[in-house]
């Protein structure tokens, strides 16, 4: 049965829900920020967790797996795909919109909105995986929305690792992102962004390596509006006064991706019904 359609006679509707995807843990922050600002949504998240990291990997091999992931997901005939990986943004996002008959969004366009409104020195700062890096997407994004900015970019292999091993607030984390951060110049740039959604895991510990003077840019939250809006003029939002029941599945470890989902979304872990399920692609 479809997700949005409800059996016959039965006077129950089936809400149709907000896709995320992501090469492992990492979207979960764009999941946990869409069900603050979206409370009354549904999301089915997939973390490919047994392929992680997506950075080191070729275009057309993050393009595959991105389009398995969805061609999974649309069995559950969700109403907006949320391509909650930088990497998969860059190699897949025009592909996959492309492919279905759905929206699609990604997390690089958002992320380059919030850091241009928050810049007052048109000077910007950008970590992500090597794929992300390589790709440009940030640069082109952000100088198309502000020709004059000056963007300063590092890949930082290191951080996704140490995220999906949920080593975030061990001890050696911080001299892991310092090292990661070490080409970096805090005082040539007034903001950060975070092109990863892993990145917000390691928030605290990034700010205090580069300093209380460099703002720090989430792409989760500027998704989520993203989301909100595309919804409403679609005539799409949710309007069911019942908590919704979220769904998450892995690739890979089910119990570690359950251990840093729960301490990560917290309160909507606990008060709400989850699956947690491996899945094979």
């Amino acid at each position: 049965m479809k997700l949005s359609i409800a059996k016959e006679g039965s006077g129950v509707f089936v809400q149709q829900a907000i896709a995320i995807l992501d090469s492992g843990v990492g979207g979960l922050t764009v999941a946990k920020e869409v069900m603050r600002q979206l409370p009354r949504e549904k999301v089915i998240y997939f973390g490919d967790t047994a392929r992680a990291p997506y950075g080191p990997r070729t275009p057309e091999e993050v393009r595959q797996f991105t389009e398995q992931i969805v061609d999974y997901l649309l069995q559950y005939d969700p109403k907006m795909i949320v391509i909650a990986c930088n990497t998969a943004t860059a190699a897949a996002l025009d592909y996959i919109s492309a492919k279905v008959q759905i929206p699609v969004i990604g997390v690089i366009h958002p992320g380059a909105r919030a850091a241009i409104s928050a810049t007052k020195t048109g000077h910007v700062g950008v970590i992500g995986t090597a794929g992300t890096i390589g790709s440009g997407a940030y640069t082109a994004a952000l100088k198309q929305l502000s020709p004059y900015v000056q963007v300063q970019s590092q890949a930082c292999p290191t951080l996704v690792p140490l995220v999906e091993q949920g080593l975030f607030r061990a001890e050696g984390s911080l001299q892991v992102v310092r090292e990661a951060l070490s080409t970096l110049h805090p005082d040539e740039m007034d903001c950060l962004i975070l092109g990863c959604t892993h990145y917000p895991f390691l928030i605290d510990t990034i700010q205090q390596v580069m300093g209380d003077g460099v703002k720090l840019i989430s792409s989760a939250d500027e998704t989520a509006r993203e989301i909100s809006t595309i919804l409403y003029d679609k005539g799409q939002l949710a309007s069911s006064e019942e908590t919704p029941v979220h769904q998450f599945f892995c690739t890979g470890d089910a119990e570690m991706f359950q251990s840093i989902a729960a301490e990560w979304l917290g309160e909507h872990i606990r008060r709400t019904p989850v699956v947690w399920q491996i899945t094979k692609l």
